[in-house]
C-alpha cells in the first residue's frame, strides 16, 4: 500500500514499522531551541548531564524578544549562549530573525526533513515539505541529547480546494477559509495535504502563510501540493538545489474534504479566536487604535511589498499606530534596498528589527486596554498579543485599515471614509475588553466534509464551588519522586467545561521567561475569567476534567509544569492539543482520554486506574471507562519523565 507524504518522510527518519497511529522512534534531522524555551532546554540537559547528540545538527533562534526589553528573556538568552560554547553549537542571535525562517534561508532544513524546535507553529516548514514540530523543552532536550524523539504516525486527511478565489482574496485569506470551514479541532491531530489551482498558485511565501496556521487548525502539520515554481524558490532562497518528495498515487487517507472558495472575498478572524473568520465587509468600518504586519505567517518580503503597494502615497490616520516587523535579517535588507522601508516610514509606520514581534509579547506590537488592532500575526488569543482586542487579516487588509482608520478592504480605500481622530472614550468603545471571555469555539469534525461554521460561543464558566472544601495546597513543588509513581490515583474533581482552552488560558505568555516551578504554579489558569484564584484552592492529587482540545497552541511547556508544580494528580479530557498531549506525557503527568463532562461534577471525588482506563465516583462507585495508557505513556510515566534513567 502507498504512503502519504508524512508517512514517507517518517518512514525515511525511523527503523520501526511505520503504520497510522504507531509509535516510532524518529531522527531528527534539525533540533533547534529559542529565546522562549531554550534556557528549560539547557537546564534539563545540565540536571541529567546529557551529551549534544551531534552539535553540526543543533542550534538556537533567538526570535521573541529580540530586543531584549525583558531580563527573564535576556538572562534566558545569555544562559543559552553560555552552553552554545561550551558544546560547539551555533546560535543565530537576535540580529538573525524568526529561527523557522532562518533555517529555510541557510539550508538547514529541506524537502524530506525532519525538524523540531520550541515554536509551535515548526510546522510551517510543511510549505517546504520538511516535517516540522512544534515540541516543548523537554523534547527538545531529548533531541540534543539524543537525536532523536518519540512519535505517533498521524493519519493524513485530504484536502481539496476547489474554485477561483476573487483578484482581491490573498494567501491570508485562502488560509482563513481553511481554518473557517475546519474550526479549531477539525485537523485534530492530523496531517493534511492541500491541493487545488488556488494552491498550486502560490508563491513560496503564501505556501508558507498557508502551513503556518495549520496549528491553528489543530493539524500536526499541513503540505500544501508541491509546485516546479515553489521549488526554483526555495532553491534559490537556501543556495541548494532541491528536490520535492510527493505521496504516492495510491496512498491511504483517513478522509477526503472539498473546500469551496469560488469567488473568496476579503476575510477576518474576530477578536480572541483565530478560527472565528466572517468576511471582511461584515466588520468594515469598525474603528481600529493600530495594525501590524509582520510574523511568521506574514513577515516575508512579499508581504511587506502587499502592504508597500497600498501604503506608498498615503499616510496612517491621526490617532492611528502601524508596525512593521520583518520575518527575518535578510527580508529587512533586501525590504531596505528596495525602497519598502522608505515608504513605510514615509507613510508613518514604525519599523522594528526582525522578530517575532507582538505574537511573543516580547518586542513591538503590543496592545493596551481597550486597543482594538488588526494583525497579520497567526492567533488572536486573549492577552497573546497585549491586553486589547485583536482582529487578524491579511497585509493587505491591515496597511489599508491603518491608513482608514476602520477595518477595510484595500480595494475599498478610496470609498471609506477616513478616520480622522480617534474621540471617543477608550471605555466606551465596541471593543472586546481585556479579560475577554476564555470560551472556545468548535470546529467541523473531519468526519463531515461539509463547511461548518464554528460553534456559537459560550460564556466564560464560573468555578464551582466544591461540595466539601479542599485541603489547602499551597504551591510547593512537588518532591522528587522516590519510587515508580501510583497507576492508581485518586482525588478531588475540578470541572472546566470549556472546548479548545488554548495555552495562553492554562498559562499565559507574560510568564513565559519564569524557569522556577514554584512560581509556575502561581499562574496555572489565571488568564481564565472565575479561576484566576485555581492554584489557591486546588489540592495535591486533585483531578482536572476538562472538554476537546484542551492546550490547543503554543509548545510551552509551562502549561504542563504549572500542574506539575501544583501537584495535580491527573488531566481527564475528551481530546487534547497534540503538542500538549506529548507535554504532558513527558513530564510524567497522567493525561487522560475520556469526556467526563456532566458524569463528575467539581467537588467529587474519584479513583483512577490508568493501566484499565477506568474512573470510579466515589460516592456511589459508579465506574466510568476512559482510554488506558498507552505502552509509550506508561513507560514515560513510570521512571518519571521522559528524560529521566532508563
Amino acid at each position: 500500500m502507498g504512503r502519504t507524504l508524512v508517512e514517507k518522510i517518517i518512514a525515511a527518519h525511523t527503523s520501526d514499522n511505520v503504520r497510522v497511529g504507531e509509535m516510532v522512534e524518529l531522527e531528527i534531522d534539525t533540533r533547534v531551541a529559542r529565546d522562549f524555551g531554550g534556557a528549560n532546554v539547557v537546564a534539563h540537559l545540565e540536571e541529567h548531564d546529557l551529551p549534544i547528540a551531534d552539535p553540526a545538527r543543533t542550534f538556537f533562534t533567538f526570535d521573541c524578544n529580540p530586543t531584549g526589553s525583558d531580563q527573564g528573556y535576556t538572562a534566558n538568552q545569555h544562559r543559552c549562549r553560555l552552553f552554545a560554547r561550551r558544546h560547539g553549537v551555533r546560535v543565530y542571535d537576535i540580529d538573525r530573525g524568526i529561527g523557522t525562517h532562518v533555517v529555510m534561508e541557510e539550508g538547514l532544513v529541506g524537502p524530506a526533513a525532519t525538524f523540531v524546535s520550541t515554536d509551535s507553529h515548526a510546522n510551517i516548514l510543511g510549505a517546504v515539505a520538511t516535517f516540522g514540530q512544534g515540541m516543548g523543552d523537554l523534547d527538545i532536550a531529548h533531541a540534543f541529547a539524543y537525536g532523536s524523539v518519540w512519535f505517533k504516525v498521524p493519519a493524513t486527511v485530504r484536502v481539496r480546494v476547489e474554485g477561483i478565489p476573487s483578484p482581491r482574496a490573498t494567501a491570508k485569506d485562502l488560509t482563513l477559509s481553511l481554518l473557517q470551514h475546519f474550526g479549531a479541532r477539525g485537523l485534530l491531530g492530523c496531517a493534511a495535504e492541500v491541493e487545488g489551482p488556488a494552491v498550486e498558485a502560490l508563491d513560496l511565501a503564501g505556501r508558507i502563510t498557508m502551513a503556518s496556521m495549520a496549528t491553528e487548525m489543530g493539524a500536526i502539520i499541513l503540505f500544501p501540493s508541491p509546485t516546479e515554481e515553489a521549488c526554483r524558490e526555495l532553491s534559490l532562497l537556501s543556495g541548494s538545489k532541491v528536490e520535492w518528495p510527493r505521496p504516492d498515487t495510491d496512498a491511504k487517507y483517513l478522509n477526503e474534504v472539498e473546500v469551496d472558495v469560488e469567488g473568496l472575498e476579503p476575510l477576518l478572524s474576530r477578536p480572541g479566536h483565530p478560527e472565528d473568520v466572517i468576511p471582511l465587509s461584515d466588520e468594515e468600518g469598525e474603528p481600529v487604535d493600530s495594525a501590524f504586519i509582520g510574523s511568521c505567517t506574514n513577515g516575508r518580503l512579499q508581504d511587506l511589498r502587499e502592504a508597500a503597494r497600498i501604503l506608498e502615497g498615503r499616510t496612517v490616520a491621526a490617532g492611528v499606530v502601524l508596525k512593521v516587523v520583518p520575518a527575518t535579517d535578510r527580508v529587512w535588507i533586501e525590504a531596505l534596498k528596495e525602497g519598502l522601508i522608505e515608504i513605510f516610514k514615509e507613510a508613518g509606520a514604525l519599523v522594528s528589527n526582525c522578530g517575532c514581534a507582538g505574537c511573543a509579547e516580547g518586542q513591538v506590537g503590543q496592545t493596551g486596554p481597550g486597543e482594538v488592532t488588526v494583525s497579520t500575526g497567526n492567533r488572536n488569543f486573549a492577552g497573546k498579543q497585549g491586553l486589547g482586542s485583536v482582529y487578524l487579516a491579511s497585509p493587505a487588509t491591515a496597511a489599508a485599515s491603518a491608513v482608514a482608520g476602520v477595518l477595510t478592504a484595500a480595494h475599498r480605500l478610496e470609498e471609506v471614509p477616513v478616520q480622522v481622530a480617534i474621540t471617543e472614550p477608550i471605555e466606551e468603545r465596541a471593543a472586546e475588553p481585556a479579560a475577554v471571555s476564555a470560551a472556545a469555539r468548535a470546529g467541523a469534525p473531519i468526519a463531515v466534509p461539509a463547511a461548518e461554521s464554528s460553534a456559537e460561543q459560550v460564556g466564560a464558566p464560573v468555578m464551582e464551588q466544591a461540595t466539601e472544601p479542599a485541603e489547602a495546597p499551597g504551591v510547593e513543588p512537588v518532591a522528587e519522586p522516590t519510587a515508580e509513581p501510583a497507576t492508581v490515583i485518586e482525588g478531588g474533581v475540578w470541572v472546566l467545561d470549556l472546548d479548545s482552552v488554548d495555552t495562553d488560558m492554562i498559562y499565559h505568555n507574560r510568564h513565559l521567561a519564569v524557569t522556577d516551578l514554584e512560581e509556575m504554579a502561581l499562574y496555572a489558569l489565571g488568564n481564565i475569567p472565575g479561576w484566576e484564584d485555581f492554584p489557591e484552592k486546588v489540592a495535591v492529587g486533585d483531578i482536572l476534567v476538562v472538554g476537546a482540545n484542551f492546550g490547543a497552541g503554543s509548545s510551552r511547556q509551562h502549561a504542563v509544569d504549572c500542574f506539575k508544580a501544583l501537584g495535580l494528580g491527573a488531566i481527564i479530557g475528551a481530546s487534547f492539543g497534540s503538542i500538549y498531549e506529548r507535554n504532558a506525557i513527558n513530564a510524567a503527568l497522567p493525561l487522560l482520554i475520556g469526556d467526563l463532562r456532566g458524569l463528575l461534577h467539581t467537588g467529587d471525588r474519584v479513583r483512577i486506574d490508568v493501566e484499565k482506563g477506568t474512573v470510579e465516583r466515589l460516592l456511589d462507585n459508579m465506574v466510568f471507562e476512559i482510554t488506558a495508557m498507552s505502552p509509550v505513556q506508561l513507560s514515560i510515566y513510570r521512571r518519571g519523565g521522559l528524560l529521566a534513567a532508563r
